[in-house]
């Protein structure tokens, strides 16, 4: 297994995080599965590093450097295929990891990770998602306080991109009834729930092609009705589905309703929920949503962007 010496290195002397690919596959083979943060304290302590770079942290203390890089590794590597995370702050290999680190061993790196199916994928979906938000593909150099502040929001909405694309990979792998409930708490979320009133999802075998109802107001006089498709990206929702959520809809006499898939829509069915007045919401809609809401996320670190306070120094 690979020592301090063998990485390569930042300018620091601190090894680069993607050296420490072949490190974590080693000890993710050898353990099989482990708890998220003792595993990367092992990776750190198992490399050597000279005392004042194994226990350095950022200059705002917030987290040790090398644990830190050992993590985003892990996440190279789960991201590829090669490990998994059942539950959090939990990880296991998987059969791809296993078969990848037998053939290649200390030379498997993140050229390899990178050739995953499951890398492809995730590239593919982050840049469906940038054509989609017209995000920006890479921060501008800055050279003033405007251009700085520029750069700060591209690097904001590059995290973003990638923090909803994360979370459209989890809502594929969850069941139907979590990604209901997951609707309903979204529209919660976004006030469409008056006060003292009621959220819920409905019971699956009695819904009758509603899958959730949301009263704004206690009485329950103005509701909106809810349909949700957890369907994975290549399936989209088509015109059948927009029909029978309308027909759905007459039979309560509603007039609101909010279709939301984790995939996308066809032409004829967004044509369709115009002619109906039913409100669409694709996978990419609806992570953006989470984020700007709070749903499935929280703040990890904030940072502060400080400017000079002009009248300060115009004071007698």
């Amino acid at each position: 297994m690979l020592k301090y010496e063998d990485l390569k290195k930042s300018p620091d002397g601190m090894p680069t995080w993607d050296s420490l690919i072949p490190v974590v596959m080693a000890f993710a083979v050898q353990e099989g599965s482990w708890k998220g943060r003792e595993f990367r304290q092992k990776v750190a302590d198992h490399i050597n590093l000279p005392d004042n770079l194994r226990y350095k942290t950022y200059e705002n203390g917030s987290g040790i450097v090398i644990e830190d890089r050992a993590g985003w590794a892990m996440s190279r590597l789960r991201v590829a295929g090669l490990l998994h995370i059942p539950r959090r702050g939990f990880g296991e290999v998987t059969d791809l990891g296993r078969q990848l680190y037998e053939k290649h061993g200390d030379k498997l790196d993140d050229n390899i990770a990178r050739q995953q199916k499951g890398f492809i994928e995730r590239h593919q979906m982050l840049q469906e998602r940038k054509n989609n938000n017209e995000s920006v593909d890479q921060a501008p150099i800055y050279d003033d306080a405007e251009s700085f502040e520029e750069v700060m929001s591209a690097l904001e909405t590059h995290h973003k991109d990638e923090v909803a694309t994360q979370l459209l990979e989890r809502i594929y792998n969850e069941s139907p009834v979590f990604f209901e409930h997951l609707a309903v708490k979204l529209l919660e979320a976004m006030g469409y729930k008056g006060t003292g009133s009621l959220a819920k999802v409905t019971s699956p075998t009695r819904d009758g092609g509603i899958d959730g109802v949301i009263n704004q107001d206690p009485l329950g006089i103005g509701r909106v009705y809810i349909q949700a498709k957890r369907y994975q990206r290549a399936n989209k929702v088509g015109r059948p589905d927009i029909d029978a959520f309308y027909g759905a809809l007459r039979r309560e006499r509603a007039d609101r309703g909010v279709f939301i898939t984790s995939s996308g829509f066809s032409k004829d069915a967004e044509e369709a929920a115009k002619d109906f007045s039913i409100v669409t919401i694709n996978g990419i809609q609806l992570t953006n949503f989470m984020l700007q809401y709070g749903v499935g996320v929280r703040v990890e670190r904030t940072y502060h962007l400080y400017d000079i306070d002009e009248e300060f120094f115009e004071l007698d």
